[in-house]
């Protein structure tokens, strides 16, 4: 294949079908909003699962390099009780099939792994049109421009390509998170910090959760979980960290101390982070010449899939290219049809029903029972003969 194939977005989809592209010998450029790769935070922690981020990452070539980055024993889960009561408290064995990176240290094995120039950085697309024939045109904040016969969009979830295929929009889940830090947390938060213990915390209630994770070195990631509207929100003024903190603690009023900690003894000034969706099973009927990987395509509030559901899109795009070299329309074809279903696939269990946290059922009790089931299936299935 040699029509080179341009992608919008250097997140973890971009950057796994860059390499897979690459890995195939087909030529491929990413342009990039942000300025450099350091330009901005990469978030915290991420599962990376079996039975597709790992998919991903084989197809790639880059299993040693991920497995050097995993950081052991933070498959560890513990759940409380708002009073704080251990309810349970499962160690790592190093037999799950998910374990935990940093964001940043997964995207920079990919762009470590690409040739010096795959990535262009600081080209902030302002739009994008159809020229015809399968063609589309890209014009960028500086005013420059990119002619492609082949367009990824990986560029998120206000994505600029997503229009050339759909008038879909995310819309507010009802949910946001408000994030925090605490550092050097088992000298100076030690209450939280034997809370979460080594791996991850979740306290759940209705309508609200604690959720906190030890990320590398001796740092805690706190991500507080509140099924609120967003004027509830808009009222709060996050750039007075204390006022904005308090606020946010008010509604765990009467947890334990060492949970409520996670809010108020954090180092840093809370984080709004408002969760949005496409409408589910969002798709659309194929245009020449043009696709969508990742957040882009579908959008989902938080629930441990998105990125590994987008390396895994950009893993079966570039693998697509490779095994249809002369035929871009039937590539894209095998890719949408096996991504649409895919993306909107959710692991049922009987009698593990999955519910939000602005549902009644979000409490201690359902999501132990949730995950005994989840963890009865998994050892089914592991002893089941081939």
């Amino acid at each position: 294949m040699r029509i080179p194939v341009t992608i919008i977005g250097a997140g973890l989809g971009g950057l796994t079908l860059a390499r897979v592209l690459h890995v195939h010998g087909i030529p491929v450029a990413v342009y990039e909003a942000e300025s450099s790769p350091s330009a901005r935070s990469q978030g915290g922690m991420l599962d990376i699962h079996d039975y597709n981020g790992q998919l991903a990452l084989k197809a790639a070539g880059l299993m040693d390099e991920f497995h050097a980055i995993v950081l052991e024993g933070r498959q560890a889960r513990r759940v409380l009780d708002r009073d704080g009561t251990v309810l349970l408290d499962k160690a790592d064995d190093g037999t799950g099939g998910r374990p935990e990176v940093q964001r940043g240290e997964l995207r920079q094995i990919l762009l470590d792994s690409l040739p010096a120039g795959t990535v262009r950085w600081g080209h902030k697309v302002s739009s994008t049109r159809a020229l015809g024939e399968g063609r589309h045109e890209v014009t960028f904040a500086d005013g420059s421009t990119v002619a492609t016969s082949l367009l990824v969009g990986a560029d998120g979830a206000w994505s600029r390509v997503r229009p050339l295929l759909s008038a879909a929009t995310p819309e507010y889940t009802g949910t946001s998170f408000v994030e925090a830090y605490l550092f050097e947390a088992d000298t100076r938060h030690p209450g939280a910090a034997k809370a979460v213990g080594g791996g991850m915390l979740i306290a759940p209630a209705p309508g609200r959760e604690i959720f906190a994770h030890r990320e590398s070195g001796d740092t805690l990631h706190t991500y507080v979980a509140l099924a609120k509207p967003q004027d509830w929100f808009a009222a709060i003024d996050f750039t007075d960290a204390a006022a904005a903190t308090a606020r946010i603690a008010e509604e765990f009023d009467g947890w334990a101390p060492e949970l409520t900690a996670l809010i108020t003894d954090s180092d840093t000034a809370p984080v709004l982070r408002p969760h949005y969706a496409l409408p589910t099973g969002h798709r659309w009927d194929r245009v020449p010449g043009v696709t969508l990987v990742g957040d882009a395509a579908h959008l989902a509030a938080p629930n441990g899939e998105g990125a590994n559901l987008a390396m895994l899109d950009g893993a079966e795009l570039g693998k697509a290219l490779a095994t249809h070299p002369d035929d871009i329309e039937a590539a894209l074809t095998e890719y949408e049809q096996a991504m649409f279903p895919r993306s909107t696939e959710v692991a049922t269990f009987e009698g593990a029903e999955v519910h939000g946290i602005d549902s009644d059922h979000n409490t201690v009790h359902h999501l132990i029972d949730m995950i005994n089931v989840i963890n009865e299936k998994g050892e089914q299935a592991t002893q089941a003969p081939n």
